[in-house]
């Protein structure tokens, strides 16, 4: 037996959410590899699916949790004997197949990555989902051109998951980083991280008022899209380049093709979801490479399954700073 938060619809179509006892035989059937989760996260995409929106969940009842860390208990594939500890984000999990929201999860081989030295599993759960995005981000920047001394990179919904890490990740690297959020609160927070100005979100809350306006950006990681990432393309530098991880702002985008025609402006699309393994492994290697463990640390907000509820209303509402790490075994 193992506890798991289950998410189920009623006959009058109102989503449920409840912590209970499951057995085996309720995993999934053509997963090959079985791992005790030893933690997991919550990120907006958990939010959605613990409150039944999106229609990401189609089949009731459901474990939500779109990423784990833990130790292979059972396999059938020989890449991942028992005892090894393996981390996974994305392939639909947690929406389509059961996810990390529980005390075992079963999943394909292929979805696993086998934990990189120097990393414990409650820092993989750390980083996470939002992390992994994050580190996709910066590795998009720098395959297009962006460096430490090309000016600054600016980091929207920055005090977010996605948003905290590659704050860290890019002032590590060395970069000049802009973080802007909406919660003033958050600007000692932002500095740790490494952030070397702070901006209040209002000031970049509607879209530009011109095509082109002054060069400022040199890259950008954007977690919000929406009128902020209206906002930021005129004033990308030329042959600048923004990562785009999300949406929380909104997915309908007002500009012009202005920027891209006359400045060479990228606008890179990022999906951690369906990666390849290659780029995961890669991925997963920097991560234990770039990203400062300490200010890791300074991320995470604990959780328990029995929390997760509450933390979903609060993640969609954008009211959760950083990473939530769930411990399932709490």
């Amino acid at each position: 037996m193992f506890r798991a938060l289950v998410i189920d619809k009623d006959s009058e179509g109102r989503i449920t959410q409840a912590v209970r006892e499951m057995d085996d035989a309720s995993l999934a059937a053509e997963g090959d590899v079985t791992v005790r989760v030893d933690y997991s996260s919550l990120n907006y995409k958990d939010g959605l699916c613990i409150n039944g929106l999106g229609g990401l969940v189609r089949t009731f009842p459901h474990v939500p949790g779109i990423d784990f860390a833990g130790v292979v208990e059972e396999s059938a594939d020989d890449r991942f004997e028992p005892g090894r500890p393996v981390v996974l984000t994305g392939w639909r999990v947690g929406e389509v197949w059961w996810g990390g929201h529980a005390q075992k999860a079963r999943v394909k081989g292929d979805w696993l990555v086998a934990l990189p030295d120097g990393l414990a599993t409650r820092q993989a759960m750390a980083i996470g989902t939002a992390g992994f995005t994050a580190m996709l981000a910066v590795m998009a920047l720098e395959e297009h051109g962006c460096r430490p001394d090309g000016g600054e990179v600016l980091v929207t919904g920055a005090a977010g998951g996605v948003g905290s890490v590659a704050t860290a990740i890019l002032a590590r690297l060395g970069y000049q980083v802009a973080a802007i959020t909406g919660r003033s609160e958050l600007r000692g927070y932002l500095e740790d991280l490494g952030a070397t100005s702070v901006l209040p979100r209002d000031d970049f809350s509607a879209p530009a008022a011109k095509p082109l306006e002054k060069e400022r950006w040199a890259g950008v990681v954007d977690a919000v899209g929406g009128s902020m990432l209206a906002h930021v393309l005129p004033q990308m530098k030329y042959a600048g380049s923004v990562a785009a991880v999300g949406l929380a702002g909104g997915a309908k985008l007002e500009t012009t093709v202005i920027p891209f025609l006359l400045r060479g402006v990228n606008l890179l699309g990022i999906d951690s979801v369906m990666q390849p393994a290659e780029r995961r492994v890669a991925t997963w290697r920097r991560l234990a490479r770039d990203l400062d463990i300490a200010k890791l640390e300074t991320m995470i907000v604990p959780a328990t399954l029995g929390d997760l509820p509450d933390l979903a209303n609060a993640i969609l509402a954008g009211e959760v700073r950083g990473r939530v790490v769930v411990d399932p075994n709490a």
